[in-house]
C-alpha cells in the first residue's frame, strides 16, 4: 500500500479526531445556543455581534448564520417591514453578479450600515464605497437602530449624490449594489435618487456573499478603529470616524490597489 508502520498507527490514532475547524464549529455553536436561549428574539447577525463583543473571536456573521440553520435556530421576534400605509416595497434583481470590475468611479457603488458600540452606546455608520478603488465616498453616523433609521439612509445617500454631481459624474450611470433591507426597498429611498441616473442592484435575501466588498470592508473597519483609533475610548465619535475615513481614503495602502490608497490610486489615473 506504500504507507509505513509508523504512518499507519498515526492514521490509527488521528481517526476520528475533530479537525481545528470542527472543533471551533462545535464552540461557537454551542455559544450560540446559549445566547439563543437568553435572548430569543435575536437573528444571527445580533448573536453574532454579541459574541465577538464578549469573547474578542472573529469570524463573518456568514459562519454564524451557517451554524444558526444546522441547530435550526432563528429570531422569535416579529418584524415588521418599514413602510407607511401604502407605500410599495421594491426588490431590485442582483445586476453585478459577482462581477466586480468596474472601470471607472462611480460606475459601481457599494453600501451597507454596520453597527458599533462607546461608552454603551450603539451607533449606526452608513457607507458607500466605489468599487472601483475602494474608497469610501460617502457615509454617515446617527444613533443606532440596527440598520433601521431611515434618516441615517437617507442623509449618506443624498452625500453620495452631491458627490456624484461634486466629481462630475452626475450623467454617467452609477449602480447602486445593497441587499435587500427594507430602507433601500422603500419608495422613499428610491425617489430620492430617481434623478441621478442610478441602476439599482441587491443582493439575494439572506445572502452576504453577495456584496463580499462592503462585507469584508465592515468587518476590519471597526477593528482598525478600536485599535489604531481608540474608538472605545473615546468621548467623541464623530471626531474618530471622521479621522478615520480621511486616513483610510488618503493614506491607508491596499494591495487590491497595487499598494496605494484610495484616492493616490484614483488621482494617478486621471479620475476625478
Amino acid at each position: 500500500m506504500g504507507l509505513s508502520r509508523s504512518g499507519y498507527y498515526k492514521w490509527i490514532k488521528r481517526k476520528g479526531a475533530l479537525s481545528r475547524y470542527q472543533i471551533n464549529r462545535l464552540l461557537l455553536s454551542n455559544m450560540i445556543k446559549t445566547y439563543h436561549n437568553k435572548h430569543k428574539t435575536w437573528g444571527y447577525r445580533h448573536i453574532a455581534r454579541e459574541i465577538r463583543k464578549d469573547t474578542g473571536w472573529i469570524f463573518s456573521d456568514n459562519l454564524c448564520h451557517k451554524c444558526c440553520k444546522a441547530l435550526n435556530i432563528h429570531s422569535k421576534a416579529r418584524k415588521p417591514p418599514y413602510k407607511k400605509a401604502g407605500e410599495e416595497s421594491i426588490k431590485y434583481p442582483n445586476m453585478i453578479r459577482n462581477n466586480w470590475n468596474a472601470t471607472r468611479p462611480f460606475e459601481i457603488i457599494v453600501t451597507d450600515t454596520t453597527i458599533f458600540y462607546n461608552h454603551n452606546k450603539m451607533y449606526d455608520l452608513t457607507l458607500y464605497v466605489d468599487v472601483f478603488n475602494n474608497e469610501i465616498v460617502a457615509y454617515d453616523l446617527a444613533d443606532g437602530k440596527h440598520g433601521a433609521n431611515p434618516a441615517n439612509h437617507i442623509r449618506a445617500l443624498k452625500k453620495l449624490l452631491k458627490a456624484k454631481i461634486k466629481r462630475g459624474y452626475k450623467d454617467l450611470e452609477t449602480i447602486i449594489h445593497s441587499d435587500q433591507g427594507v430602507i433601500y426597498s422603500s419608495m422613499v429611498f428610491a425617489n430620492t435618487h430617481k434623478d441621478y441616473n442610478i441602476k439599482r442592484s441587491m443582493s439575494r435575501a439572506g445572502t452576504p456573499t453577495d456584496n463580499p466588498i462592503i462585507e469584508a470592508l465592515n468587518g476590519w473597519i471597526k477593528e482598525e478603529m478600536i485599535i489604531d483609533f481608540n474608538l472605545y475610548k473615546t468621548d467623541d465619535v464623530d471626531k474618530i470616524v471622521k479621522e478615520y475615513i480621511k486616513y483610510y481614503n488618503n493614506e491607508r495602502l491596499a494591495y487590491s490597489l497595487k499598494y496605494k490608497s484610495p484616492v493616490q490610486y484614483r488621482t494617478e489615473l486621471s479620475f476625478n
